[in-house]
């Protein structure tokens, strides 16, 4: 006998049932849960640890310490305006079924369509010379990629320690495989687990990485002057001349250099798509979002400037035979065994950053599949796991494909990681620009910022244009085939194929979000894509409020 449910937990089936969705996923996550996930996925250590190296050389310390200070402001009105939506719409589906709901019914199903491709398959980003990149793989599985095989590297280096182990392009792609399949099986397996290693996760992610610090902090033999930490510029992206401050501006290099702050914020839209699994969502996941942006910021900086300060000597660490200087550091200060301890440490870090990301990026294919924008057979909840299996096995199968092509390539991986902050931060823009655009669409939840709202909104609007023409633009000079940064290339194949998917066939049948008790109630069969094709059922769902605002 199912036990009778609590106030809140009945309140947030109900406001999920006027959305339309029935309870399929367990609701059992605190708001300290939700913002967790996305702590854990924004995981300040993994995106620092792996473009330490991009930021000595693309700016150096200056870029690094400033450039973070500016892009965490920033992004805090992004998560405001995120927290906003959130608040009023909890729903796994995150921001294509904002788009959806905010944007007026004649344009509500192609915002969608273009919000959920950028977010939720960027990732079958090919080689420079791809003749076809999926728009859906650009953020969310991008993100996963570069998280899960930023640790298979981390692995594959640390091993290199003292030891004659040699890596390669193939062990580094087995140790990739090997962690995604763990990471699959967690997720399909082992949803109630998931709470208890997210609260691993948080302890890890803040005592452990604060002691991780201050261990660098006390033992190192020298500091650096802070002239040194916030004033030091360094242009590195001359491969075998001049750099892109000789042949444009240092002003050119810092622009392009906050990528290693801007993309290690990322993620924190997990704490939209765990909403239907969490308690009280209205408030916990807009909470959630803006916890994990601030806590984040301040524990990132305290990471940069512990870092930056403990540099014994700054050429040795950028030109480091380890290839990879948060390594050459440790090893300075701690020698190989020391090294070896704290690197373990990151690494089961990123590991549960690498766990969550792929989490929330399930849910987000989930709740696209329950939409029609994926087949439907990715839709399916597990009955006795209560877990959207097949969906999980969809992205670790798109992450593990879109690394193949990238294995080697310092290029491709940050071109890549370009490409999933681009995806991404499109997907939060796109419906705070819709619910901009048009207010009175807009209902507010619980967390309502007022008159602020709009002024925030056009701020997180303009940061996120600022940020996606500066990743788009060349990081190596001279610019060939090897250095070539292909993200415009990416996004322009990416946007061709979604807006022309869109005008070729998609409009003809995807409506926007469908609400499974108004369909079920109208005996549509959501597994029939003929019957949703069909222009009557559109109709009947328009009518019985699909998307009840005003024009």
């Amino acid at each position: 006998m199912e036990a009778p449910k609590s106030g809140t937990e009945a309140m947030d089936e109900h406001k999920l049932a006027e959305m339309g969705y029935r309870q399929d996923l367990q609701r059992d996550w605190s708001m300290l849960h939700n913002f967790g996930v996305s702590f854990s996925i924004i995981s300040v250590i993994t995106g620092l640890t792996t473009l330490f190296q991009y930021g000595l050389n693309t700016g150096g310390p200056a870029v690094m310490s400033v450039g973070w200070i500016i892009v965490s402001f920033f992004t805090i009105f992004v998560g405001l305006g995120m927290a906003e939506i959130v608040s009023a719409i909890p729903t796994s589906g995150g921001p294509y079924f904002w788009a959806a709901i905010l944007a007026p019914k004649s344009i509500a199903p192609f915002a969608s369509w273009v919000t959920g491709w950028y977010e939720n398959l960027s990732l079958a980003v090919q080689s420079p010379c791809s003749s076809l990149v999926r728009f859906n793989l650009l953020g969310q599985v991008a993100v996963t990629t570069g998280i899960t095989f930023g640790l298979a590297n981390l692995i594959s280096t640390t091993a290199t320690i003292g030891t004659n182990y040699e890596p390669t392009a193939g062990k580094t792609l087995g140790i990739y495989a090997a962690v995604l399949f763990s990471h699959g099986v967690i997720n399909s397996f082992g949803v109630r687990a998931l709470r208890y290693l997210n609260n691993t996760s948080i302890i890890l992610h803040s005592v452990g990485i604060s002691c991780f610090c201050i261990a660098v902090l006390a033992k190192a033999p020298t500091h650096q002057s802070a002239k040194f930490v916030f004033s030091t510029f360094n242009d590195g992206t001359g491969a075998d001349g001049p750099g892109w401050s000789v042949r444009a501006s240092p002003a050119y290099v810092a622009a392009i250099g906050v990528l290693m702050s801007q993309y290690t914020i990322t993620g924190f839209d997990a704490s939209a798509h765990l909403s239907e699994e969490t308690r009280n969502a209205s408030w916990s996941a807009p909470l959630g979002v803006l916890m994990s942006i601030g806590v984040s910021a301040l524990f990132g900086f305290f990471v940069i400037l512990s870092l930056l300060f403990s540099i014994q000597d700054f050429d040795t660490t950028v030109g480091s035979d380890y290839e990879q200087p948060v390594v050459q550091i440790l090893i300075d200060i701690f020698g190989e065994s020391g090294a070896i301890v704290l690197m373990t440490l990151i690494m089961v870090c990123v590991y549960h950053c690498g766990l969550f990301s792929m989490t929330s990026n399930s849910r987000m294919m989930f709740g696209f599949s329950r939409d029609g924008g994926l087949p439907h057979f990715f839709d399916k909840v597990d009955a006795r796991h209560r877990a959207p299996i097949r969906a999980i096995w969809l992205a670790a199968t798109l992450s593990f494909l879109l690394a193949i092509p990238s294995l080697g390539s310092t290029v491709a991986f940050s071109a890549a990681t370009s490409i999933a902050t681009i995806g991404l931060y499109i997907s939060y823009g796109l419906p705070i620009l819709i619910g901009l655009i048009w207010p009175r669409n807009f209902k507010k939840g619980p967390f309502n910022l007022t008159y602020a709202s709009r002024w925030i909104a056009l701020v997180a609007v303009l940061w996120i244009c600022f940020i996606t023409i500066v990743f788009c633009l060349p990081t190596a000079n001279p610019v060939d085939s090897q250095t070539l940064n292909y993200t415009p290339v990416a996004v322009g194949i990416v946007a061709l194929w979604t807006f022309g998917s869109w005008f070729l066939w998609a409009s003809r049948w995807f409506t926007g979000p469908v609400r499974q008790i108004q369909a079920e109630q109208l005996g549509i069969d959501l597994e029939d894509p003929a019957a949703m094709e069909k222009v009557e059922i559109q109709e009947k769902l328009a009518g019985d409020g699909n998307n009840p605002k005003t024009e």
